[in-house]
């Protein structure tokens, strides 16, 4: 996988892959901006012709309207390219972010809520398909309408060009100031977006909680207010884009008449710098309108880019998190040494130690309970041997190696671990046992599936193990029963269990544990449970730290 630091990154490799889509792009900016000049000054030639008593010719008709319908050609294409530009560019961007999501640290990922996290994916990742579809290149090309428009009036109308010059500072610091504050309101509503886009999965997941406490008028309380707080910087952004567009147009019609009425002045002087003829007045109006037409559209492009940049802002966050080592791509276990094993490991989760000078080592085929109140730090001893977190001192070890550092590849067939409940991915029955290892043959699938006493269950199914999952597809009880063929099928050399039985039922829990006794049958086992009834093995007390 490749380290991808920012967004730019992503931009030049697209770039890179669609050399021929870019190429594309930029002739329709080139063409679009060209093409629109040429209509006015063909339009001039044909008023002044018609005049000064001279029929105008068919030729220069037919052009002119050929020039108009090849500026909507261009400017369309470029649209229609921009889009599918942005597409890739967000294609190639959402399939980094899930890399970088992989190669994160356990603790990187535990300090960030599901919800705003998501939001990056989803709305952030939207938000950078529009900074290309409808921001930087579109105002690219604005700009370099504007500067084309002012060069061909230099020559046309110096004193309406003087004029130009001396409005656009006042537009371009005027812009900015839209810009500066549009930025600030966006900025504050990603930050609405992802609290409120939190908060649901939560208030869900607590909903049993939230009923039992009446705590209903609150939680709808506090989720207005996070929509709230959206809702302002929105009504903010509306304000500044609501005022640019009016007053642009208002200076567009300005203008227009200024020019006019200095051109139609009986003063020699001024006539000079503002004097025409009527085909060129008429060009003039035209070029008038189209220099503040991409001066209007810049509105809409800050407010886009401004939208983008924030989200830019927070996908590079993410992009820029630092990774957890990669692990060698073998690791070959100690001779002699033990399954697992904690050495004077102190760990904590911020500044607050769980674990202090914990020591622990548990054999090859012992079969080991951990015991302790909630909070004494059983699961993190877990999280530790699976490698999720590296001790601050101290090694937790596998077969001798450091549980950090075993290959992605070889850490599964070493370690089967089971959890409180069941985990389902999308796919078929089949891929909950396999994950999508394509090393697990089906021989091990039904294997581990007999083992547990779900061999049956899943052949009598429509389509057997090739059946699409669904929740209401098993009762809970199956449904852990899975998660026990899912830990067991690559038959690892250690099982790692952690309160499998704590959601289950005294009848459901006997089911549960007779396939447990099977799937441990030679094997080291390391679980942690309350219930005395499926305590096995040595009983180790974890202290909780004052």
């Amino acid at each position: 996988m490749r380290n991808v630091k920012n967004i730019r990154t992503v931009l030049l490799e697209t770039v890179k892959h669609q050399t021929c889509l870019s190429l594309a792009i930029l002739v329709t900016v080139v063409g679009a901006v060209v093409s629109a000049l040429l209509p006015p000054l063909l339009l001039a030639k044909i008023v002044d012709d018609l005049t000064s008593g001279v029929a105008a010719s068919l030729g220069n008709v037919v052009l002119y309207f050929g020039l108009l319908a090849l500026t909507g050609l261009l400017e369309s294409a470029r649209e229609s390219l921009l889009t599918v530009f942005g597409q890739k560019i967000t294609h190639g961007l959402r399939s980094r972010m899930m890399e970088k999501l992989t190669r994160l640290t356990s603790g990187a990922l535990a300090v960030r809520d599901p919800g705003e996290l998501a939001a990056r994916f989803v709305g952030d990742v939207d938000t950078v398909e529009n900074l290309f579809s409808a921001g930087i290149i579109s105002m690219f090309a604005d700009l370099c309408k504007i500067v084309s428009i002012l060069a061909v009036l230099s020559r046309k109308n110096p004193g309406l060009c003087l004029v130009l010059l001396c409005l656009l500072p006042v537009l371009f610091a005027f812009t900015r100031y839209v810009q500066k504050n549009m930025l600030k309101a966006q900025l504050e509503n990603r930050r609405a977006v992802g609290r409120a886009s939190a908060f649901v999965p939560q208030t869900l997941h607590n909903i049993r909680t939230i009923h039992a406490l009446g705590k209903e008028r609150y939680m709808c309380a506090r989720y207005d207010c996070f929509i709230g707080q959206s809702y302002g910087a929105m009504e903010k952004t509306n304000f500044y884009d609501a005022i640019y567009s009016p007053i642009i147009l208002i200076l567009n019609a300005l203008m227009v008449g200024i020019v006019m009425l200095l051109s139609a002045t009986g003063d020699a002087s001024v006539l000079r710098v503002f004097g025409m003829s009527a085909g060129t007045a008429v060009a003039v109006i035209g070029y008038i309108s189209q220099i503040f037409t991409p001066v209007e559209s810049l509105g809409m492009e800050i407010q886009a880019i401004q939208s983008a940049m924030a989200g830019v802002r927070r996908i590079d966050e993410i992009l820029a998190e630092p990774e957890r080592s990669m692990p060698p791509e073998t690791t070959e276990p100690v001779s002699g040494a033990a399954a697992a094993e904690l050495r004077n490991v102190t760990f904590g989760y911020d500044e607050k130690d769980v674990l202090q000078n914990v020591s622990l080592r548990v054999e090859a085929g012992e079969q080991v309970t951990l015991a302790g109140r909630t909070g004494a730090g059983k699961s993190t001893v877990l999280k530790l041997l699976l490698g999720l977190y590296p001790p601050k001192a101290g090694q937790a070890l596998l077969f001798g190696i450091p549980a950090e550092k075993i290959p992605e590849g070889d850490k599964r067939y070493l370690i089967g671990y089971v959890e409180q409940s069941f985990h389902m991915v999308p796919g078929t029955v089949r891929e909950q046992i396999t994950l999508y290892d394509d090393r697990i043959t089906e021989a091990q699938v039904r294997k581990a599936a007999e083992l547990v006493g779900l061999l049956k269950t899943i052949e009598a199914l429509d389509k057997g193990f090739d059946t699409p999952c669904a929740p209401e597809l098993f009762s809970q009880g199956q449904w852990q029963l899975l998660s026990i063929a899912r830990a067991a099928v690559t038959d690892p050399k250690l099982l790692l269990l952690d309160e499998i039985t704590a959601n289950l039922d005294a009848e459901t829990e006997h089911m549960v544990l007779e396939a447990l006794n099977r799937v441990s049958e030679n094997r080291t086992v390391i679980s942690i449970s309350h219930r005395a009834s499926a305590r096995t093995g040595r009983i180790v007390t974890v202290t909780p730290q004052a």
